[in-house]
């Protein structure tokens, strides 16, 4: 199993999200991902950098993290935008762009900001036709593509990828599984679905299975009770993250890779604190 840290892009300045990243790849985390939106959920009046920037950034100041985002939103960007802007990050970080794609999971941002489509099928198409574009002009084809949302004539892009980019793209709906089929590396459930993955993996091709999780450490049981508080207070009462000391979580993700998942994207509680960082990938990611 390999883990990955989700770290969205608010409430942080630039140099806050770069010592965060630093640590994390110290601690022994392959990866480091953000998210997506034109404002944050449920956090409207916070601040928050853009996807696109962001992992530019912090692929500069990293050396051996994957980059990307759990995931962009489609309907924010013309697929030969977002085409050449992959490519563009491939090439700056030496080939360790992951795109992490859905096709937008809160519909309220599209009429707030005049973007797209509310209606899923609509949504779920167009993130079908961008995915099949970006493939073509990736491949160094000349694209003349006809479809429902997009149109291309006599459309090419260089340079092409260094290596295959990886695809990570998440959901259990028919629609998405076939998107995952046929497009996609990594196949992100989520964390209630996980029981599913015997019963849909011969619908998603070689994808391998990830998970995204919030996460609360517990560096001592005796710090238990305000982890537990603080965690509460962050995501509510019903909140469904992980609550453990560094045994509790091993057993857990153990019990998680017995179910065939091989990737975990680690939302902490705690804004991902340094120590937290360090006493994870001390205590927990080498017994995975």
């Amino acid at each position: 199993m390999e883990f990955q840290l989700f770290l969205p892009q608010m409430r942080m300045t630039f140099d806050q999200l770069v010592g965060r990243a630093r640590a994390a790849e110290s601690a022994g985390f392959v990866g480091i991902s953000g998210m997506d939106h034109l404002a944050p959920p449920m956090a409207e009046d916070q601040p928050m950098y853009d996807a696109i920037v962001t992992t530019a950034w912090l692929a500069a100041h990293t050396d051996r993290l994957t980059v990307g985002s759990l995931v962009l939103c489609d309907a924010f960007r013309h697929p030969a935008v977002l085409a050449k802007q992959v490519v563009s990050l491939d090439h700056a970080s030496g080939g360790r762009y992951e795109l992490g794609i859905g096709w937008g999971s809160v519909p309220t941002e599209f009429p707030l900001f005049g973007i797209g489509s509310t209606e899923p099928r609509a949504r779920v198409d167009r993130l079908r036709e961008s995915l099949t574009v970006m493939r073509a002009l990736w491949a160094g084809e000349t694209v003349d593509f006809d479809g429902e949302y997009l149109t291309l004539r006599g459309a090419r892009q260089e340079p092409q990828p260094l290596s295959k980019v990886p695809i990570v793209i998440g959901g259990t709906g028919p629609k998405t599984l076939a998107l995952v089929r046929d497009f996609a590396d990594w196949w992100n459930v989520h964390t209630g679905e996980v029981g599913r993955v015997p019963e849909l993996r011969d619908r998603v091709g070689d994808a391998r299975v990830s998970i995204q999780q919030m996460v609360a450490f517990v560096p001592d049981e005796s710090e238990r009770a305000a982890v537990t508080e603080l965690t509460h207070r962050r995501f509510g009462p019903d909140t469904s993250a992980v609550i453990g000391t560094a045994p509790e979580l091993v057993d857990h993700y153990g019990a998680l890779a017995a179910q065939g998942v091989e990737r975990v994207y680690v939302w902490f509680c705690d804004f991902a604190a340094p120590d937290t960082l360090a006493a994870f990938g001390r205590e927990v990611i080498p017994q995975l």
